[in-house]
């Protein structure tokens, strides 16, 4: 995958994941709306980062034939990714939404329940379809 993909990628990853996580966040936990929406694209920011780094190490560690890729190795894939979020989001959650470490940790778990299932979905559908693979191919070389 090029630089450019991965960069589209990530950012349509992102851009859908806000979409849901703001308002759900905001009607089921009661938070301000204000808050919520600056703690998640500050987390959406970094996990664009995270993202792009995270998956490039992890393409040249497995490989790039990403269609061979079967469950376990997608769900460790997904595993990983979302851990190495926890060590840096939790605490920013805390602090921001001045909440304690625990009520953090409880938002963080549902925000992991959901992200690591549609991690795993997005990336399966995403290297099925890559929805401007062929665009991609013939703007960069």
């Amino acid at each position: 995958m090029k630089t450019v993909e991965r960069i589209f990628q990530a950012i349509f990853f992102e851009i859908t994941v806000l979409s849901i996580i703001i308002p759900s966040s905001v009607i089921i936990g009661g938070f301000d709306p204000e808050r919520m929406t600056i703690v998640a694209i500050a987390i959406s920011l970094f996990a664009m980062l995270w993202n792009y780094i995270y998956n490039l190490v992890f393409d040249k560690l497995i490989g790039f034939n990403r269609l061979a890729r079967g469950l376990v190795l997608r769900i460790s894939h997904a595993v990983c990714f979302e851990l190495g979020m926890v060590v840096i989001t939790l605490p920013v959650m805390a602090w921001y939404l001045e909440i304690t470490l625990l009520a953090a940790a409880i938002l963080e778990a549902a925000f992991l329940i959901f992200i690591l299932i549609y991690t795993l979905v997005f990336n399966w559908l995403y290297d099925r379809y890559q929805p401007y693979q062929k665009w991609f191919s013939k703007q960069v070389n």
